[in-house]
């Protein structure tokens, strides 16, 4: 079997789950095919994560928990389903920009295993941030619209994922995840998945304010995710794993706070 052999929807899906989750799925194949196959398959692992954080919010206000405890286990389990792979990629990659550092310093910033002073404010506010939308939308519209928010989020989250493993985005390092997925996906089969994520969550919306809030809160989640993406490849010169962390969790807290407003 050689690189260039087509992966199974099987692989892909391994793949997929085995890299952006902690689910125990074994990776059958780590290479370009599978990869390509797998961040196609990204928002389905976002599907699942944002259904069992959901669950934990649903879970705690059955048992009589006010909303602001449920919005933080709600936020919490997506942490616990990527061994907190996403927050820590956040933070370096707030270390890396932050240092003013050139590419090739700022990248080995990154791969230390301490957190600097930017990372620790950019931790500290994405996850107030996150927090504070889920304490708003459970107190305010319930907990199903709290889980159709999280689930939207992190499904979009993934969707940028896909979108960063276009063509045009190099890997920074020859190694690694960021080596291992940039330019795998086409760009039009990335943006048929964005499209297809976006209408999926338009008619998770209920009314037509509800429809119009699920395509916003994706296109929101994208845009930041592509901003911060092309921050970064100017800044490094292309994606690492660390990159893809931070990548996933802008965008999910950029359509978070989209499902907070109206």
């Amino acid at each position: 079997m050689t690189q260039q052999d087509p992966a199974p929807l099987s692989a892909g899906v391994r793949f997929a789950f085995g890299t952006l989750t902690v689910l125990p799925v074994r990776v059958e194949r780590w290479d370009r095919a599978a990869a390509r196959v797998g961040m196609l398959c990204a928002p389905l692992a976002g599907l699942v994560v944002g259904l069992c954080s959901a669950a934990a919010g649903g879970a705690l206000l059955l048992l009589g928990a006010g909303p602001l405890l449920a919005a933080v286990a709600t936020a919490a389990v997506p942490a616990v389903l990527t061994r907190a792979l996403h927050l820590d990629g956040l933070a370096d990659t707030a270390d890396g920009l932050g240092s003013a550092k050139p590419a090739d310093e700022a990248l080995a910033i990154m791969k230390r295993s301490d957190i600097g002073p930017f990372g620790v404010v950019t931790l500290l506010f994405v996850l107030l941030a996150q927090v504070a939308v889920f304490f708003q939308v459970y107190e305010e519209r319930g907990w199903a619209a709290g889980a159709v928010a999280a689930t939207v989020a992190h499904v979009a989250g993934r969707t940028a994922l896909t979108l960063a493993s276009r063509p045009s985005v190099p890997a920074a390092r020859p190694e690694g995840l960021g080596a291992a997925v940039a330019g795998t996906v086409p760009l039009q089969s990335a943006a048929l998945v964005a499209a297809l994520v976006t209408c999926l969550a338009a008619a998770a919306g209920h009314g037509t304010v509800g429809v119009l809030h699920g395509a916003l809160a994706v296109l929101g989640a994208l845009a930041l995710g592509e901003l911060l993406l092309r921050r970064c490849v100017r800044r490094f010169g292309g994606i690492t794993g660390d990159v893809f962390g931070a990548v996933a969790e802008v965008a999910v807290t950029g359509a978070l706070v989209v499902s907070a407003l109206g």
